[in-house]
């Protein structure tokens, strides 16, 4: 085991105590492989899961075996024909079995941080799936809640903006501005302190950089 790969499980190991103390259940992949594994045991058979704009999951090739296996009924906003097709998935989300997402960032203590532009991957992380499955590299790790905020928007919120053709500060120069462009995508701040009901949100940390 590199110094890397035992500084991550023994981190792994801490946040998971951390994040149980929180009511989430919590585990910890090495690799993104196991990750998708540990998300294909969680949900059963025939449930029906949808996920919202995580780079993370695509990326990482969940979504798509999720899909492949023909195991689950599958709401997949990517797939809308149009904007009305997927503000009506949107609000399917709120009635599915699992919802998967990433996070902007997390506290070593356990508190979960993410900012949104629309607010529907935060409403839903919020209430109305049954589960919520986040998918977290430890790349995403901050000390504290101050420095998880000021990830989300120094680092992820910067690169997320870098995917959309919008006119915003941080496009031009890659900075937070703190800005109230009508373009921003950093309209909704969601800290989440604990999971509620309990173990209703699942954490799994993944030992490799993923997403923003």
């Amino acid at each position: 085991m590199t110094p890397t790969e035992l500084r991550n499980q023994r981190l792994a190991q801490q946040m998971i105590k951390n994040l149980e103390r929180r009511h989430f259940e919590a585990y910890y992949c090495p690799t993104p492989a196991e990750a998708i594994e540990k998300v294909m045991h969680i949900v059963p058979a025939n449930s029906s899961v949808t996920w919202g704009g995580s780079m993370t999951i695509r990326d990482m090739g969940l979504t798509r075996a999720l899909a492949d296996s023909g195991r689950y009924n599958i709401i997949d906003r990517d797939q809308a024909k149009d904007n009305d097709e997927k503000r009506r998935m949107y609000l399917q989300a709120f009635d599915v079995d699992f919802y998967l997402s990433s996070a902007n960032a997390i506290s070593e203590d356990g508190v979960i941080v993410n900012i949104d532009g629309n607010g529907n991957r935060v409403a839903a992380i919020t209430y109305g799936p049954r589960r919520v499955i986040f998918i977290v590299g430890l790349n995403k790790v901050a000390q504290n809640t101050e420095a998880a905020v000021a990830r989300a928007r120094s680092t992820a919120s910067p690169v997320n903006a870098a995917r959309f053709p919008i006119k915003t500060p941080c496009q031009a120069d890659g900075t937070c501005h703190d800005c109230h462009s009508p373009e921003s995508i950093c309209n909704y701040v969601h800290i989440m302190r604990n999971s509620y009901p309990a173990k209703r949100h699942t954490v799994i940390l993944v030992g490799e950089n993923l997403g923003y």
